[in-house]
């Protein structure tokens, strides 16, 4: 070492401090990497992303040679440093010491902490970088890796740790993937992550969320008069109308109105006629799952079902639409001149439908209305107030006052909410 001058031992070093910061930016590079990303590159044909892949997959081997060439790099650094200090100051405690420290410095700074803040903000880059640089050095090193993991798998063998395959591909759970679309939420269309977000929330709600409740529902009554029927069959804007004899209680079946439109002119045309056009009634079980009951639409090709609790009481009418609303957004229309979108006037106020679910007016408006018990604002104000309300009448639910506007028979029409103070 006597031989080598000063400034060539100080290349030396620096590019040993240079190597340890490849080491450590491509071990937080490889690691902090999106793996999903990778793989859609991967899928694409990106070589790069193919190598990278492959790497992750073999994360102890991956690790096994970084490492390696990690701490190799560091104590020859570290044993030059000496070299360094001994030519410079001597043989003194205080010098070696100071030459320790500085390179204990050195390393921190230039191959340890920058080089791994590099690493985690531009991982996805420099992880398809990185790849083609690895894979050589652990074909390299294989061996070597190989006798190092032997007794790393012994240790953890000992210690009764059982490491999941490096190969096995990663399992997210339904929160783990909701945050990752809630967080995605700059990287897709606002639709899109409103439509995604929605998805989740689908078996967490049940038929009686979505479903349009009983007094709400339009029946064709065959006990009123014949000409009455034939005009509201003429009038109505539904595809399907449920078929009764005075009430739900005695549901017929669903009448398909789009067949009989080309009936309603003939004189001839009568109940028989119709009844014939009727398809049996489908019902569904209160408490279903919205999701589980998307699934059983499409196994038993309906549209449209009847909600019934544990008595066989109608509650409510359930459609697929209904369902499609929940995760892709209102398509239908409400009462004139009230929108489907919720927000704050000006003055703090919004008017609602009496109908209203009460998880839309907590999602559009933030606030806290209980969902344990009533689905709708109307059943909400009936609940707390075990009465028909009068117009005029004025309460606070959860916080939020909220005013009667308008009632009919036994229901509310609607309210006016005033934002909570």
């Amino acid at each position: 070492m006597d031989d080598i001058p000063l400034s060539v031992l100080l290349s030396i070093l620096v590019v040993l401090l240079a190597m340890s910061g490849f080491f450590s930016m491509s071990e937080t590079a490889m690691m902090a990497s999106n793996r999903f990303r990778l793989r859609h590159l991967a899928q694409s044909g990106h070589r790069g992303a193919q190598k990278a892949i492959d790497l992750l997959d073999r994360t102890d081997k991956m690790l096994g040679v970084i490492l390696l060439g990690n701490n190799l790099v560091n104590s020859a650094a570290a044993t030059l440093v000496s070299i360094i200090t001994i030519e410079l100051f001597g043989e003194d405690k205080w010098a070696l010491g100071a030459g320790t420290l500085a390179v204990t410095f050195a390393i921190l700074v230039f191959s340890e902490i920058t080089p791994k803040i590099i690493g985690a903000t531009y991982a996805d880059r420099l992880a398809i970088v990185f790849a083609y640089l690895l894979t050589p050095l652990l074909r390299l090193f294989n061996p070597i890796v190989w006798f190092i993991n032997l007794f790393a798998s012994g240790l953890l063998k000992a210690l009764r740790l059982a490491p999941k395959p490096s190969n096995e591909a990663t399992q997210l759970s339904p929160e783990e993937l909701r945050s990752l679309v809630l967080e995605s939420s700059k990287a897709i269309p606002q639709k899109h992550h409103a439509i995604l977000s929605s998805l989740f929330d689908l078996s967490n709600i049940t038929v009686e969320d979505v479903m349009t409740p009983r007094g709400n529902i339009e029946i064709l009554d065959l006990d009123r008069p014949w000409p009455e029927v034939r005009a509201q069959l003429a009038t109505s804007h539904h595809s399907r109308l449920p078929v009764c004899r005075e009430s739900l209680d005695q549901l017929v079946g669903v009448l398909p109105v789009r067949r009989l439109l080309g009936s309603l002119g003939d004189p001839d045309f009568d109940e028989e006629a119709l009844l014939e056009q009727l398809q049996a009634p489908y019902y569904v079980p209160g408490g279903t799952a919205v999701f589980s009951q998307l699934a059983f639409f499409q196994e038993n090709r309906q549209r449209i079902g009847f909600v019934v609790d544990e008595y066989g009481e109608i509650q409510g009418l359930l459609t697929l639409e209904d369902i499609i609303e929940e995760f892709v957004g209102d398509f239908t229309t409400s009462l004139p001149g009230l929108e489907q979108r919720l927000h704050w006037g000006n003055d703090g106020s919004v008017v609602i439908e009496g109908t209203r679910p009460l998880r839309d007016i907590n999602r559009m408006l933030a606030l806290d209305f209980p969902l344990d018990g009533p689905k709708t604002l109307n059943g909400l104000v009936l609940e707390h107030l075990q009465d028909i309300p009068e117009a005029g009448l004025s309460i606070k639910l959860a916080g939020v006052p909220v005013e009667v506007l308008q009632t009919q028979d036994r229901s509310i029409v609607t309210v006016r909410l005033y934002r909570p103070t």
